[in-house]
């Protein structure tokens, strides 16, 4: 391999690493913010309970408000049809009094109900947004360590394969040596052998010449026949 196809190669290799490793960092950042978004929805639904806290505070005072503008209004127009229009005058003012504090008390409840309005459907876009990205953080941790396993699974099948195959290798390798070394023997023992002149007495033995040699049924016979004649 040239250096170039060296260096490229190595390159490649360092981007892969460098790149997994930016990855797996951007998952621990994803989890760090699913978890700071999660306590920032805890704190909103705190603040969104003393909102609507506040907002039943106001529409209590409202009401009862509203229901003293009522009555003192009628104590206005009762005292006037009575003649006593120095008391009605009185009701009148106090009538006045109590729907400037309405109005005061009206103004803060439409704020806390826009707020409550409008923290709600925030809240709610933000769980449903939360909710998505725990969903993918969890499929690709689920993707990642399947794909692992799989890798790692993958690499033990080659690795089984490839100790297999080298114990095959081996296997041959061994009986062909097994193979030469029992030749080797067989050559040395008949080498022994015509050294000692132990082939040539195995040779005259077989050919009936000494005994201890193979006797065929027509030379045993002919053995038979001339001791019966002596």
């Amino acid at each position: 391999m040239s250096l170039s196809k060296l260096w490229t190669a190595l390159r490649g290799a360092t981007n892969e690493g460098l790149e997994a490793a930016v990855d797996t960092q951007a998952i621990r950042i994803l989890d760090q913010e699913l978890r700071d978004a999660k306590t920032e929805l805890a704190a909103s639904d705190q603040n969104l309970t003393k909102i609507m806290a506040k907002r039943k505070i106001a529409d209590s005072k409202v009401k009862a408000l509203q229901t003293d503008v009522e009555t003192y209004t009628n104590h206005a127009i009762a005292a006037s049809e009575s003649g006593d229009e120095a008391l009605a005058i009185e009701c009148a003012e106090r009538v006045g009094e109590l729907e400037t504090s309405l109005a005061t008390e009206q103004m803060l409840l439409d704020g806390f109900l826009t707020s409550e309005t409008s923290l709600k459907t925030n809240i709610s876009k933000a769980k449903t947004n939360v909710r998505l990205l725990d969903q993918k953080i969890d499929q690709v941790k689920a993707t990642e360590s399947v794909q692992k396993a799989q890798a790692a699974a993958s690499s033990r099948h080659v690795g089984a394969n490839s100790k297999v195959k080298t114990a095959l290798d081996s296997f041959e390798r061994i009986q062909a040596r097994q193979a030469e070394r029992s030749a080797q023997l067989e050559a040395a023992e008949e080498l022994a052998n015509e050294e000692s002149g132990a082939g040539l007495e195995a040779k005259l033995k077989a050919a009936g010449i000494k005994p201890g040699g193979t006797t065929t049924g027509n030379s045993k016979l002919a053995q038979i026949l001339a001791a019966k004649k002596g």
